[in-house]
């Protein structure tokens, strides 16, 4: 290090700062500086940004305090809202969040030191001195080999021009016994040079700026926690049923608090049908985020169990209160079969689903009113709508619909002007609800999900009525066969028909008349056999002796997976088998 530095280190050394605000020698001075003061408690942090609460400072120093000045926090405290490990080099890697300068040429001074750059300064300059020791650094005047060994480390000959002969002062930022970066005052040669006291005032904004800086870290680093695990939580690609065209938008809230219990989902099935949720947990944090993605869970759990919405939320409701008595939460669950194009659904206190008729109308669904998951023990209902091709089902959570100008029902109202438009994409839908209903930043979080219905082509469904009686199973293979051969799946006709034979014999010998035998072609092959019997089969290991009981072992084993489900008038047992990777007769050239 040269003389030069080494004068500017010793300078600190007979420096004792203090806070001193009262000057006999100078009364106009303290003035000054105690309207400085009252002026960055009034500014400094009044936003939980880095950035803004750098330039807060700069603002009240430049030129009140100092000609110029810049501020400086380690990279990761920007980038990761973490402390990074101490370089082994004594170097310090900073980021410039804000720059201040008065009237001394500003062009110079913005090509010098941009903002948002990340500079390494090595363990010889004052800055990393700084750092590493957590006190402040003071050239009265800066001499000339200083400026110029900083301007050529950098490479830049103007910043060398800029630094000569001013004073200058380096204040750490310090919050909770950690040094975030450093603050850099100046002031031009020919200007009072910065005194003690003047480090004692500078300590002083440092100090605030550094907490307000260390509180935005924390709470960047929380909210970010929060985000990362209801992003976690919610589905990453939703499915897209057979017969339905799914969009969807979530947003997070525009503010800590706000974080947390929005969720929607799509769930599959048996019979190509699928579930359609959107629920919101009250409260907000990490607690709301952990809560929604628990319900998430349970309620596929329970889908799964193909039971009607109302028993769905009925069961969701007992879990609830069994998790935690103290969260509640709104739900809306639909059923849609794609072949009857009936929709069932039940509503736990939720914003009301609203339907867009193909000719652009629409209606708010108002099914019966349930209570929220986790008050009360009261069943719920299901209430069953056949919807017209081309109708858009939409569920929303009420960051969507209610905000503080506004209550729910002029919000829904509102949304239903904006939806009904018919033929429209549905991705340009969700973008223009979302952008249209919530502008700005002070929001709740929002889940949208829109489902459009599709009507099935001839090579996706059929469906036959069969007797009742030994011929049943014949019909049946001959149908599977037909059909596959129709839909360019040849391939998987010799399993198909055993596994067909097998279901139709057990409706014939265990059910009842009349018999309904179909076919889907989604992301599997789908097949189901429905009788009126309500009794539904079990699958069993029968012993050496026994004439009967290997059907089901037979559909086990050869399927992709089956199961049954009771219907009104009986029961349906279905069956599902893996598609073929190409179909015979593709061209290959079409990928």
């Amino acid at each position: 290090m040269d003389a030069g530095a080494r004068t500017g280190m010793e300078r600190y050394g007979r420096v004792n700062p203090r806070f001193v605000i009262k000057d006999p020698a100078r009364p106009d001075v303290t003035h000054e500086r105690l309207a400085l003061l009252i002026e960055a408690g009034k500014r400094i942090g009044s936003s939980l940004d880095i950035g803004q609460t750098g330039r807060d400072l700069m603002q009240v120093a430049v030129p009140g305090f100092a000609d110029a000045g810049g501020i400086l926090v380690q990279d990761r405290i920007v980038t990761d809202d973490e402390f990074p490990v101490r370089s082994t080099d004594g170097s310090a890697t900073v980021r410039r969040i804000a720059v201040g300068v008065a009237d001394v040429n500003p062009d110079d001074w913005a090509a010098a030191f941009p903002i948002d750059e990340v500079t390494v300064y090595p363990a010889w300059t004052p800055y990393a001195h700084c750092m590493a020791t957590g006190r402040p650094v003071l050239y009265t005047s800066m001499e000339t080999s200083v400026a110029e060994e900083i301007a050529i480390a950098w490479k830049r000959e103007v910043i060398g021009r800029l630094l000569e002969h001013n004073s200058v002062l380096i204040v750490p930022l310090k919050a909770r016994g950690r040094v975030l970066g450093f603050v850099v005052f100046t002031r031009k040669p020919g200007a009072r040079p910065f005194d003690a006291d003047d480090v004692a005032l500078g300590e002083e904004l440092a100090a605030r700026t550094a907490i307000c800086i260390d509180n935005a870290r924390l709470y960047h680093r929380e909210r970010s926690t929060a985000l990362t695990l209801q992003s976690s939580l919610l589905p990453s690609g939703l499915p897209t049923p057979l017969g339905l065209e799914i969009a969807s938008r979530y947003l997070p809230a525009s503010d800590l608090t706000g974080v947390g219990g929005d969720w929607f989902d799509v769930i599959p099935l048996p019979g190509c049908r699928a579930g359609l949720v959107v629920g919101d947990v009250m409260g907000h944090g990490t607690r709301a985020a952990a809560t929604m993605g628990q319900l998430r869970t349970a309620l596929r759990t329970l889908a799964s169990l193909d039971l009607t919405p109302a028993e769905v939320l009925f069961r969701l409701n007992r879990m609830t209160q069994d998790m935690d008595a103290t969260q509640i939460a709104t739900c809306v669950y639909a059923v849609y079969d794609p072949v009857t194009q009936v929709c069932s659904l039940a509503n736990a206190g939720h914003v009301p689903p609203i339907l867009l008729r193909p000719d652009g109308g629409s209606d708010v669904l108002r099914l019966p009113p349930g209570l929220p998951l986790g008050i009360g023990r009261d069943p719920f209902e299901t209430t069953v709508l056949t919807l017209p091709e081309g109708a858009v089902l939409a569920l929303c959570t009420d960051g969507l619909v209610e905000s503080r100008e506004r209550d729910i029902d002029a919000g829904i109202a509102a949304l239903r002007e904006v939806l009904s438009t018919p033929g429209r994409d549905l991705e340009d839908i969700c973008d223009h609800a979302i952008s249209s209903q919530r502008r700005g930043h002070d929001r709740d979080d929002i889940a949208l999900l829109l489902a459009r219905v599709v009507p099935l082509s001839g090579d996706e469904f059929a469906a036959w009525e069969l007797p009742v009686d030994r011929r049943a199973a014949r019909q049946a293979r001959v149908h599977a066969r037909e059909t596959l051969a129709a839909w360019r799946l040849d391939a998987l006709a010799d399993t198909t028909e055993l596994l067909v034979s097998e279901l139709v014999t057990n409706a014939i010998l265990h059910g009842s008349g009349p018999i309904h035998f179909r076919m889907l072609r989604g992301k599997t092959l789908y097949f189901e056999v429905a009788d009126r019997s309500p009794a539904t089969p079990a699958i069993r290991r029968p012993g050496p002796e026994d004439a009967s009981g290997r059907g089901l072992q037979l559909i086990n084993g050869l399927g992709y997976r089956w199961g049954s489900r009771r219907t009104p008038t009986g029961k349906t047992v279905w069956c599902e088998q893996h598609l073929p990777t190409r179909f015979p007769g593709d061209d290959p050239r079409k990928g």
